[in-house]
């Protein structure tokens, strides 16, 4: 696309729906876009669920999102008339996932660190002393960041200037792995209060730092993913224990108050949901700069005095929150989600050339073509995306499995019709240190039973109950689902070639990311691309769900 289309295009949206002024020329709309004005004297730059994607990518926002018809659970023409943003605007494609093909040949891909240190650089000339915040999932989600366990990213880190981080994701490279890498971070600083030895409890990582950029001191407080655990194999990190610690929580605020922090913010990878909850149950914390769900929110939501945030995933937006603090605390704010638009942002010289030094060693393994896509191929959303239905039908394929599970990650990118599928592209959907295919043979009862606890994990009520991911993907099997049903009530009429499952009668299953120790099996990415090459081309896929019971007008579906 030509810079002058985009900036027609782009001049629509103008950040998150506002308008031009009179006179304004479509160059300025799309200048102040990215020059924002500055304000207050303490300016946080924040990213996160980066999940490893050094260039930019296409990113599909999710069609449904259940949930209480507030921020973040708003999809599609919900979502834009909540934020006052145009129809069919720059804005628009970003935030949602309307029109998402064509959008996405309009305004190109978003993200990628060269760009994305571009936007940095560009917010750091008229801001002092801004500090750069990732919320984590930085490590991991492409081949390259696997191969390297994490290293391809830290320099990435190191290079775009980030301050603090959090993690999630991370820990799945396993402890040993984890506290070497938070070595090699230096000098960025990593915070995690709510790691702990399951001996002494005593801290593995830092819990807070306090640093006083423009003179102001600041206390952040790092929360990795509390459910760390239960999602991912326990082994990998045998010693250590997670969770949310309200009530630590509560008492870091306290201690860093008493040492004279004006400001005390919550670097959260709890998910966003939780953070709301949370914010509402601790007093003294300013603001939440929150990950994991990966929504794209372009306003805070303020619980009393605490405002929470989330910024999205992949790259493709970077948040902005400039406080006014005086002795006093905080007097004011200014918050903006930028949309880091490649087509818009030149690349920075310093960082594109880190990025091609380390993909070199991978790039003619990264780039084989194993079929073409006649698909929209994407993966977010609470159920089945078409990339999930790909991987499905791989594992039924290459198992002969009457049925097959795949995890309900929010990480992958996103493959428009007509382009080809790389090995690259694969490994952006199933890059995992636990990535064994398993064959299974499943009673209809204990099928329903993984769906039910899965549909618990999230749905609950509580969002503290909430651990996680979006529902199992389900391949040759349909069923009803009930999202506001009690525990162990929601799954009914699962049918299996239009014939109801029989609770006694075993099925074969096969699946993939085994949190137990000792599974054995070959990589999912060996078996989805074996299953390319013989297909050569990939057809039209709809994206299958269940028959939603009970959701009425949710505004978290279409």
């Amino acid at each position: 696309m030509q810079r002058r289309e985009f900036l027609r295009l782009l001049a629509l949206a103008a950040a998150a729906g506002a308008g031009l002024r009179a006179g304004q020329s479509e160059a300025q709309a799309a200048d102040e876009l990215y020059e924002l004005a500055p304000f207050g004297n303490v300016s946080l730059l924040h990213i996160t669920d980066v999940h490893a994607q050094l260039l930019p990518v296409h990113f599909r926002e999710p069609s449904v999102n259940l949930g209480n018809g507030l921020p973040p659970h708003l999809v599609g023409e919900a979502f834009l008339k909540h934020y006052g943003i145009a129809p069919g605007s720059a804005a628009a494609h970003a935030f949602t996932h309307l029109d998402f093909e064509s959008a996405a040949r309009r305004y190109g891909r978003m993200g990628g660190y060269a760009h994305l240190a571009t936007l940095v650089k560009r917010l750091r000339a008229s801001r002092p002393h801004p500090l750069v915040l990732d919320g984590g999932d930085s490590w991991q989600g492409s081949a390259t960041a696997l191969w390297t366990q994490g290293a391809d990213m830290i320099g990435a880190q190191k290079g775009l200037g980030v301050h603090y981080m959090t993690a999630h994701w991370e820990f799945t490279y396993g402890a040993e792995r984890m506290l070497a890498a938070v070595k090699e971070l230096a000098p960025i600083q990593f915070l995690a209060h709510n790691v702990r030895t399951l001996d002494f409890e005593e801290p593995v990582f830092a819990p807070y730092a306090i640093p006083s950029p423009n003179g102001v001191p600041i206390a952040l407080i790092g929360q990795a993913f509390p459910y760390t655990p239960i999602a991912h194999p326990r082994h990998r990190f045998p010693d250590w224990s997670f969770g949310i610690q309200e009530t630590r929580v509560q008492k870091l605020i306290d201690e860093v108050r008493a040492k004279g922090a004006r400001v005390v913010v919550l670097l959260s990878h709890n998910g966003m949901d939780v953070d709301l909850k949370l914010a509402a149950r601790v007093r003294g914390l300013d603001a939440i700069l929150g990950g994991h769900t990966h929504d794209g929110v372009p306003a805070p939501v303020v619980v009393g005095k605490t405002l929470v945030t989330n910024a999205g995933s992949h790259g493709k937006f970077l948040g902005v929150l400039d406080l006014d603090v005086g002795a006093g605390g905080v007097r004011g704010y200014r918050y903006r989600l930028l949309p880091v638009f490649a087509n818009l942002l030149p690349p920075d010289a310093g960082m594109a050339a880190y990025i091609e030094r380390v993909r070199a060693p991978f790039a003619a393994r990264l780039g084989e073509r194993l079929a073409r896509s006649e698909a929209l191929l994407y993966r977010r959303g609470n159920f089945n995306g078409t990339m999930d239905e790909l991987i499905l039908r791989a594992l039924m394929a290459e198992k002969d499995a009457e049925i097959a599970f795949s995890p309900g990650f929010r990480w992958g990118t996103s493959i428009l019709p007509g382009e080809a599928i790389t090995l690259e592209d694969v490994m952006a959907q199933t890059a995992i240190t636990y990535p064994q295919v398993t064959v299974s043979e499943l009673t209809g009862a204990e099928i329903k039973a993984v769906l039910e606890d899965i549909a618990d994990n999230l749905f609950n009520a509580d969002p503290y109950l909430q651990q996680g991911g979006d529902m199992v993907r389900v391949g040759g099997l349909t069923y009803a689902l009930a999202p506001g049903a009690k525990s162990g009530s929601r799954i009914s009429d699962l049918r299996l070639s239009g014939k109801p499952l029989a609770a006694d009668r075993r099925y074969k299953v096969a699946g993939w990311a085994p949190v137990r120790e000792g599974v054995e099996g070959e990589p999912v990415w060996d078996l989805v691309t074996r299953w390319l090459r013989a297909q050569k081309t990939v057809p039209a896929i709809e994206a299958g769900r269940p028959r939603l019971i009970g959701v009425g007008s949710n505004l978290g579906v279409p």
